[in-house]
């Protein structure tokens, strides 16, 4: 079973030894939710570029750009990401039956034709492990939350999403954790970042793989090989650093 950081509410002791294992070069951080201003639906104020420099200050190696019902494709953001050590793997958040999904691994091909869970389900059939589906925050009352529909279509996800927001008893991720473990799923830690001030305070820790691929990593992450962390959350600054804008 999993072991997440006190249900990644206000944790400090799990990050001091996260980051002591990443200080050591044996464990990486990632997020797998984030959004730019590339992004169709949501107006954001900050690029990819700039995205990428924080992800290198604050020491992330795996990132996802998940704009909404497009995939992230520009070649020289990954090139600009390979040159700093940060592998960048091509994602989309698409809005499907009025419920959100992430995809990692995608190409624009991939998800063009996607229009029900039925094609999610063909399309994980032709891409087999090379795929890797997350549900995001599907508990919580916002558009885009796939709500207790989750269980008739678990079997179109690899992970669930442990949202980033949340604090004391207000917490819809418990929910998530206890439709995890019926299910057999890992929690995957994101930013779920619509401002760049909210990219780190939210991320999954993993040994590092060797080679670093998307493959690798989306093979580390179905086997549950990781961490999900959270530095302390105060509610009072989520609207300002981390509640997304829109959905």
């Amino acid at each position: 079973m999993l072991e997440v950081c006190d249900v990644v509410i206000e944790t400090t002791t799990r990050m001091s030894t996260s980051t002591k294992r990443e200080e050591e070069g044996d464990w990486i951080k990632l997020d797998l939710h984030i959004h730019t201003f590339d992004d169709p639906k949501d107006k954001l104020d900050y690029s990819a570029h700039e995205l990428l420099a924080r992800a290198r200050r604050l020491g992330f190696s795996v990132l996802a750009i998940t704009l909404h019902d497009a995939v992230f494709d520009r070649p020289e953001v990954f090139a600009a990401a390979q040159r700093l050590g940060i592998l960048l793997i091509p994602a989309a958040e698409m809005r499907i039956e009025g419920a959100d999904i992430i995809l990692l691994n995608v190409t624009a091909e991939d998800v063009e034709g996607l229009r029900n869970f039925d094609d999610v389900r063909r399309l994980r059939a032709r891409r087999g492990q090379s795929l890797f589906t997350i549900a995001p925050h599907p508990f919580y009352l916002l558009g885009g939350s796939i709500g207790k529909r989750l269980l008739n279509e678990i079997d179109c996800f690899d992970a669930i999403e442990l949202c980033h927001f949340h604090k004391g008893l207000f917490n819809p991720n418990r929910r998530a954790m206890m439709v995890a473990e019926q299910f057999g799923k890992p929690l995957i830690a994101t930013s779920d970042a619509h401002q760049l001030s909210a990219f780190g305070r939210h991320f999954t820790s993993m040994p590092r793989p060797s080679p670093l691929t998307a493959e690798t990593v989306l093979a580390q992450l179905g086997a549950g090989t990781f961490t999900p962390c959270a530095v302390v959350f105060i509610i009072m600054n989520i609207d300002r650093e981390g509640m997304p804008l829109s959905r």
